[in-house]
């Protein structure tokens, strides 16, 4: 079995914790340093940016998070996607360790809100955009999942790792969840 952490110090963690769980993965609750060992990939959840990145700091995450990250699959849904980011447009970058520029609540004010369907290599998904990132551009070895269809990117993947912009988390559907399993491998 997987054990996949999930970053617990803010926002949806518990919703990635239940869906990896029915997923056929064991969840771990990441909250220091020390429970990033052994862990074969780790969910950087949505929330809020600007307020994880004050908690990560303050419970020595940083640099163990972007280590652990160079190496080993992680996956930013929303707020993680930007906290992946190698730049964000009008801020410094937090981890930086994905090959993407991002704009952060590009979709507007939580009114602004909305569900979709995406395909993504033949298959589709249900996504819940709240208050989403965009991803605006990717560099080389950056592999683009999916757009809009107005072609805005809202997922991306290099090599092991893994950035949307939308919520998975927040539907029924465990497909995104057992894509990310799936690039873990065995």
């Amino acid at each position: 079995m997987k054990h996949i952490g999930v970053l617990a110090l803010q926002g949806d963690f518990a919703e990635h914790k239940t869906a990896l769980e029915r997923s056929g993965a064991q969840a771990v609750e990441v909250r220091l340093p020390h429970h990033l060992i052994g862990l074969d990939g780790l969910i950087i959840p949505g929330g809020e940016s600007t307020t994880l990145r004050k908690l990560m700091d303050m419970y020595g995450l940083m640099q163990p998070l972007r280590d652990f990250a160079q190496t080993t699959p992680t996956w930013g849904t929303c707020a993680g996607a930007i906290m992946l980011a190698r730049e964000i447009i009008g801020q410094e970058a937090h981890l930086g360790v994905m090959d993407i520029t991002v704009q952060r609540n590009a979709f507007g004010r939580q009114i602004n809100s909305f569900v979709t369907t995406l395909d993504i290599d033949g298959e589709r998904y249900e996504a819940v955009f709240i208050r989403a990132p965009l991803i605006v551009s990717v560099g080389n070895g950056v592999e683009v999942l999916s757009r809009l269809e107005d072609g805005r990117i809202v997922a991306a993947q290099q090599g092991h790792l893994l950035a949307t912009s939308f919520h998975p988390e927040l539907t029924p559907d465990l497909g995104f969840h057992r894509r990310f399993l799936n690039m873990i491998g065995s």
